[in-house]
């Protein structure tokens, strides 16, 4: 049987003076990879990739993966790096040439390579990489950065509980208390509650405007 291609997901991200910042992103999408029959090739120009994946216990067939492909431009072997765990290989490739502009592919011919595809989780634009933390490895949770600042609304279940400040007349008892009309008090408060932030306190209006959808694919890759 014929190794089949695994599926391949990259970002970049590029710089000028910054070394760390001007890199490639690649993901070999493949769970329970062999360690013992991989064969791992990488140079300036290209990378190669083998190995037996799969895992009986789990069910799962152990098959033969395998492609080769030349990168769009080179690369600094050397200084890239890889890791594997048991969902993938994780890749960071330093590219070569320090300049402003994305790659417009990751490959080298302009060829549609189905297996190739962007990784949503690490891809930022091209005009709205300044400040964006890098990506660490495939264990990141990069794509969900904005997730927890959520965490302010169950804050906002305390705001049902004003409902029983009515019960404040049984404060008269406290020094200072006398003579106020808590009638009064409450139905000031009550039109009070008309202005501000809705039910759940967050302007409706406030949708990401640098979320203009997802980037877009590559041009193409080459296909194997």
């Amino acid at each position: 049987m014929m190794p089949q291609h695994p599926e391949l997901l990259w970002a970049q991200r590029s710089s000028k003076t910054t070394p760390d910042k001007n890199v490639i992103y690649l993901t070999v999408n493949l769970p329970d990879i062999k360690e013992s029959s991989l064969k791992f090739g990488l140079s300036e120009t290209s990378l190669q990739f083998s190995a037996t994946a799969g895992d009986s216990a789990k069910g799962i067939d152990e098959k033969e993966y395998s492609f080769e492909l030349d990168f769009f431009k080179e690369i600094n072997a050397t200084e890239s790096t890889k890791r594997l765990n048991s969902r993938s290989l994780y890749l960071v490739l330093r590219k070569k040439d320090m300049e402003e502009e994305y790659w417009p592919r990751l490959t080298k011919e302009k060829v549609r390579n189905s297996h190739i595809k962007t990784d949503f989780s690490k891809w930022v634009d091209e005009d709205e990489q300044d400040g964006e933390a890098a990506a660490n490895d495939d264990d990141d949770m990069s794509g969900m950065g904005g997730m927890p600042g959520m965490g302010g609304m169950p804050g906002m279940g305390g705001m049902p509980g004003m409902g029983g400040m009515p019960g404040m007349g049984g404060l008269g008892g406290m020094p200072g208390m006398e003579g106020m009309d808590f009638e009064k008090m409450m139905a000031e408060m009550g039109s009070a509650s008309g202005g501000g932030a809705g039910p759940s306190g967050i302007d409706d209006d406030g949708d990401d405007s640098d979320d203009d959808g997802p980037p877009p694919l590559e041009d193409a890759e080459s296909a194997k």
